[in-house]
């Protein structure tokens, strides 16, 4: 039997292993990360909402008490395609973790054979053979540990991009269903336009029959019915479009939902009011993907580590045991064991082309968070501006179309009593149809913005809430291929 013993160059392997123990606590090289601070005003610039004053982005469905909205909601989140995905970049990011984790623990690996074949001297013997291989590389530098935090960081920034896309999809269902309620509320209003535009053609056309009013005022008449007919069906029309539209973002077919549209209020859904805090900072914190961002910058700043850490030696322990045996002789054991160094001479400056390219990474990066940063506090002030704006303006708008209603029961007054013409009436009538559509524009159009708001304040996404997988995926479907 054939043994691999320690020679007399037993004290320097010890020596050697003792020494890539002792450099294995070492620091790691590379940059320690540290979170940017985003510079930004001390206060908003645009005026606050109510004072600043109101419930809390997390109950903010809830301050519209619309239970069809609700539920679209509901059915829009379980079943996204937008989700999944998003979801399955996090079930990727978390196999790169474990890789990254699993290079700085020990490998091993086995094999085995058997043979069977005719000898010189004319027998049949069976040859039988076994080994173990094991391999460490000690991690003397950091390269696995920066590995492992660049990886932790990406699966961060998926899981907050995962967030990203529920509030974005949440704001979108919730927007479209907004513009569906107004778009009905529109396509009444030239319902009811129609009915007493029908009603003028009538009597303008016994006018003139009756040889009392000009052939042209009965022109007039059927012109502003076919005006009138024409935009209420292209009213109508955009409210199937964004039916279609509801369709495709809560994945509900078209006559469940209809049937669901069909259970809610008719009417444009009105929030209580929404808390909005003064210092741009609680803000910025309360943006997904301002969040993925950064989680982007550190897991730059960790492959910078992992570049350099190339440039140093690097120490591995092997063994391998090996047991053999042929037809009937003693089986013959072998094993073996050391330390291997291996240096870094001379690659033609690529691993420092590797470092230069790490660090003009973590460049772009740094940019792409100060940008979004930019972004994120455009889009706060612009919603802040737009709702303020808004809410003014509602208040006019509700008295105007108050007014010209008034006026236009005056006018229809007025013209029976054969005192104003009809083009004097209908121009009455369409400024009190243009005032009606404005103020349901502008009721739409403030929802609208507190919609925004809420998806530029970050939605009800709080730092370290936990992603979850929808419905239909690997996880919630173990038979999924």
């Amino acid at each position: 039997m054939q043994t691999h013993r320690p020679t007399r160059r037993q004290p320097f392997s010890i020596l050697a292993i003792g020494l890539a123990i002792a450099l294995g606590g070492c620091a790691a090289v590379g940059p320690d990360y540290a979170e940017p601070a985003p510079a930004a005003a001390a206060l908003w610039q645009a005026p606050l909402p109510h004072g600043g004053s109101g419930t809390a982005l997390g109950d903010w469905w809830s301050q519209f008490n619309d239970p069809a909205l609700s539920r679209l909601l509901r059915s829009a989140e379980s079943g996204s395609p937008t989700l999944a995905k998003a979801w399955a970049n996090i079930e990727k990011a978390r196999a790169t973790l474990s890789s990254a984790g699993a290079s700085g623990l020990p490998g091993a690996s086995g094999q085995a054979s058997v043979t069977r074949g005719t000898q010189q001297t004319g027998g049949v013997a069976t040859a039988r053979s076994a080994g173990l291989d094991a391999s460490w590389e000690l991690d003397l530098f950091g390269k696995v540990r920066r590995s492992t935090e660049s990886a932790r960081a990406r699966v961060q920034a998926r899981e907050n991009d995962w967030h990203d896309a529920r509030v974005s999809l949440a704001a979108e269902v919730a927007d479209t269903y907004v513009q569906y309620r107004a778009c009905g509320l529109l396509a009444d209003a030239y319902a009811q336009e129609l009915t007493s535009m029908n009603e003028t053609a009538k009597a303008t056309e016994s006018l003139v029959r009756a040889g009392l009013t000009a052939s042209t005022e009965g022109s007039l008449a059927r012109a502003s019915l076919a005006s009138t007919i024409s935009a209420g069906l292209a009213q109508r029309a955009q409210c199937e479009l964004l039916v279609k539209s509801l369709v495709n973002l809560t994945g509900i077919d078209e006559p469940g939902l209809r049937q669901q549209l069909a259970q809610g209020s008719t009417g444009v859904p009105q929030p209580a009011g929404l808390a909005v805090q003064s210092v741009p900072a609680q803000a910025l914190r309360q943006r997904p993907d301002l969040a993925s961002r950064e989680r982007e910058l550190a897991a730059a700043s960790a492959d910078i580590g992992v570049a350099q850490a190339d440039l140093y030696p690097s120490l591995s322990l092997s063994g391998t045991i090996k047991v053999s045996a042929t037809g009937l002789a003693s089986a013959l054991t072998s094993w073996s064991f050391g330390p291997a160094l291996s240096i870094p001479l001379f690659d033609g400056g690529r691993t420092r082309a590797a470092v230069d390219s790490a660090r003009a990474s973590y460049e772009a990066a740094y940019a792409d968070w100060r940008q979004t940063v930019r972004t994120v506090v455009k889009e706060v002030e612009q919603s802040l501006v737009r709702l303020d704006s808004a809410a003014q303006r509602t208040a006019q708008s509700e008295s105007a179309a108050q007014e010209y209603r008034r006026y236009l029961v005056g006018a229809e007054a007025q013209w029976r009593a054969g005192t104003i013409s009809l083009l004097t009436l209908e121009e009455s009538r369409r400024q009190a149809l243009s005032a009606q559509i404005e103020l349901i524009g502008l009721q739409r159009d403030r929802v609208a913005y507190w919609i925004a708001l809420y998806k530029a304040l970050g939605g009800d996404w709080q730092r370290a809430t936990p992603a979850s997988p929808p419905a239909g995926t690997i996880d919630e479907e173990k038979t999924h291929p």
